[in-house]
């Protein structure tokens, strides 16, 4: 057993790539595909830092911060409505999820995610202020769901052995 495979043991982290879960993200817009991407979606350890993951992540942090502070000024006219907002942020919504299913997905302000690229959104999809997706796994959320106020997803976990730390792995 390799020092890395007993740390990964011991950490409760996959030891192999899940297959089923990349072919998944195959199917998924904005992806940052690099070998430490397949071992993030797989659950395995993996290098956060790479370019392509933090990138990828500064990219998701500029969306969000972009769509949270979003408030339409009084000449902008044609954005003076409720639904014509709401067109807006489903368009801006496409740009950052991975898949969005039908256009009455309606996420209320603060948005944050890690990637946005592993979030799935089926039809009619309701999020009240404060939603949270930490997305280093892929998250499918169905058809008419809604979410109360300040839901928190985590498909990520932090790393406990202490090698594995200095590691960056």
């Amino acid at each position: 057993m390799t020092d890395t495979s007993a740390r990964a043991k011991s950490s409760g982290a996959a030891e192999s790539k899940d297959e089923e879960q990349i072919a998944l993200a195959r199917t998924l817009h904005q992806v940052p595909w690099c070998e430490q991407y397949e071992r993030m979606i797989s659950g395995m350890l993996y290098d956060a830092f790479v370019p392509e993951l933090a990138n990828a992540r500064f990219k998701a942090r500029a969306w969000c911060n972009r769509y949270n502070t979003y408030f339409p000024p009084p000449e902008a006219v044609e954005l003076q409505s409720h639904e014509a907002l709401a067109q807006l942020r489903m368009t801006w919504l496409r740009e950052l999820l991975g898949a969005t299913k039908g256009d009455e997905i309606f996420i209320e302000l603060p948005f944050y995610v890690d990637y946005g690229c592993n979030i799935s959104l089926g039809e009619r999809f309701y999020a009240n202020f404060g939603l949270t997706i930490l997305d280093c796994g892929i998250v499918v959320i169905g058809d008419k769901v809604m979410f109360g106020p300040n839901v928190s997803i985590y498909a990520a976990t932090h790393e406990t052995d202490v090698q594995s730390r200095r590691d960056n792995i």
